[in-house]
């Protein structure tokens, strides 16, 4: 079942790889279901395992990037909307 969310590229790197997702949730959606199914199939070979290994790495930079951008977004709006009490009154 996790199988149909997950592509992993082809160890010998004949197949073009897979764009990554671009928003967090489907980032983190694929990132879950590869470490299923990692843990759930122990016998991959070496080669899938690490290609699969690669995208998981890609996956948790695009997860990272997307909360940075979405902390920044609080810090801007914290900054906007969050003055000091004196300065609220003016």
């Amino acid at each position: 079942m996790a199988d149909k969310f997950v592509n992993v590229p082809d160890a010998q790197g004949d197949a073009p790889a897979q764009a990554l997702p671009q928003d967090f949730e489907a980032a983190l959606g694929e990132l879950e279901a590869l470490v299923a199914m990692m843990m759930e199939d122990g016998s991959m070979p070496l080669e899938s395992s690490l290609a699969a290994y690669r995208r998981g790495v890609d996956l948790v930079r695009v997860c990272q990037d997307r909360l940075a951008r979405a902390e920044q977004q609080v810090r801007v709006l914290e900054g906007e909307l969050l003055r000091p009490f004196e300065e609220a009154g003016d």
